[in-house]
């Protein structure tokens, strides 16, 4: 009954999209006759105007994509590849009382979920997906992977998956449609209040599942289990968006890659300095919405307290050990996330890959361009820094900026510009002179450090050089002290 109820809403939704569709193309097929029978050149106008939003709002409808199985993620894991896994999941999925996922993959991303490929609006069951993050793997226990896994075959028993397809399937239609209909004001805000309420609707009943599966995982699991999974879960997401967005972006600027991507990120997850700044993470308030997915974490911790508790045999080992070749597999994983050209690029270790990639995306590209810029301004052949310091005393940051700006530098605010690339060719000089380098942290963004470990940041008296140019020789004094001299000059 919950089942059918659930598809019956999702198909009215839907169905209740296309209706409007048919409405306004009537509509709009009734507005061009009248202006046609009756001939005025205004109505011609808005008829015009009127056809060409229906023929977007149309196009958008109806060029739906979808899912193809190349797109899958990660890479998929038999029986043979991953015994113990499997039999994790095809006990459990007896437990939860529901048929066994046809096919697991191991994925990049800090993530478990499944999908089926339903028929018929949802009301046949179809191929069943499952999907689990190697990054979970690397931060979770068994018992907690165990948690996991039994809130998403408890999407299954639910019937939750089912509606997947067609609930995606309305989403991309709605969202095509409106980007198509931009400069339809009217039709474009008639759609956008619809998608409000179908996305209302459909997210309401979606964090309604989650708790559901919530609740079937505790009664296989218990309660600690699922809910320190939880507390991970949302620890090792901020901490993989911290990986990802800080030493894996160093890969591409110095054009080299770790042995195994996935050991730095397990490295850095148990950093204790890191350990601290994800408690501060978990224990953060969260912003909410009704168009959100997913419940809180705190209403899904509270209503897992309220659930009675079951005995369970608590397993405190690594979820690793549900692999049969954690490293294998990791590495298996990692192919299915670099694309080629970074595979084949050489092994370094990750000091040297961020130190390297620091280096080429701060400062490699300001020292050529900041030089090669007041050699053009000043027609001098082998500008030194004394060379810079003359145009900045000479009022030219204004110049400077605008040939840094051809050159690709962006910045709204001239003086905030030069001085953060003149800045970074300054500290690129100190690097090249060996009286700076990039400290290495897992847990912090590398930070350029002398000798005595004290951090650089040049910006800050650049900036008083650009602003003020009677502020030029405090900037000469500071470089000298550094040990970089007027004469000194890259070396490109």
């Amino acid at each position: 009954m919950i089942t059918t109820f659930r598809a019956a809403v999702a198909v009215i939704l839907l169905a209740g999209f296309y209706v409007l569709v048919a409405a306004i193309t009537v509509g709009v097929g009734f507005f061009d006759y009248y202006a046609v029978r009756y001939g005025h050149a205004g109505g011609f106008k808005v008829a015009a105007f009127a056809t060409i939003g229906g023929l977007a709002m149309l196009r958008g409808v109806f060029v739906v994509g979808r899912r193809q199985d190349a797109e899958q993620p990660g890479v998929a894991v038999s029986p043979r590849d991953e015994p113990e896994l499997w039999r994790t999941v095809t006990e459990l999925a007896h437990q939860v009382q529901t048929r066994v996922p046809d096919e697991i993959r191991l994925v990049p991303d800090v993530n478990a979920a499944v999908s089926e490929d339903a028929r018929l609006l949802g009301l046949i069951p179809g191929q069943r997906h499952m999907y689990v993050g190697v990054p979970l793997l690397l931060t979770l226990s068994a018992d907690e992977l165990r948690a996991v896994l039994c809130h998403e075959l408890g999407h299954y028993s639910g019937s939750h998956t089912r509606l997947g397809g067609i609930t995606y399937r309305g989403r991309t239609a709605l969202i095509r449609t409106i980007q198509r209909l931009q400069g339809h004001a009217i039709i474009r805000a008639v759609f956008l209040a619809y998608a409000k309420l179908y996305l209302r609707v459909s997210q309401a009943a979606s964090r309604r599942q989650e708790l559901e599966a919530d609740a079937a995982a505790v009664k296989i699991s218990g309660r600690r289990p699922m809910g320190d999974a939880l507390r991970k879960v949302r620890a090792s997401a901020a901490a993989w968006e911290f990986y990802v967005n800080t030493h894996c972006r160093m890969i591409g600027p110095a054009q080299a890659r770790p042995a195994d991507l996935f050991a730095g990120f397990y490295t850095l997850f148990h950093e204790p300095a890191m350990g601290a700044e994800l408690a501060k993470v978990i224990d953060a308030p969260e912003e909410r919405s009704p168009y959100d997915s997913h419940p809180s974490l705190a209403e899904r911790l509270a209503a897992i307290e309220r659930l009675p508790e079951p005995h369970v045999r608590p397993d405190g080992r690594p979820a690793l050990t549900l692999l049969r070749d954690p490293r294998s597999a990791a590495l298996a994983t990692q192919v299915s996330m670099l694309s080629e050209e970074a595979m084949r690029l050489p092994i370094l270790e990750w000091p040297q890959i961020v130190e390297r990639g620091l280096w080429t995306a701060s400062n490699a590209e300001a020292l050529k361009d900041v030089f090669e810029a007041v050699a053009q301004m000043t027609n001098t052949p082998q500008p030194t820094v004394d060379t810079v310091l003359r145009v900045l005393a000479g009022g030219g940051a204004g110049d400077l900026g605008a040939r840094l700006r051809r050159v690709g530098w962006q910045g709204d605010d001239t003086a905030e510009l030069v001085s953060r690339v003149v800045a970074r060719a300054f500290e690129g000089l100190l690097i090249q002179a060996g009286r700076a380098r990039y400290a290495f942290s897992w847990s912090d963004l590398a930070k350029l450090r002398d000798d005595n470990g004290t951090e650089i940041d040049l910006s800050g008296v650049v900036r008083r050089a650009v602003d003020d140019p009677r502020q030029v020789n405090a900037l000469h004094e500071e470089l000298t002290r550094r040990g970089i001299s007027a004469s000194a000059a890259p070396r490109l």
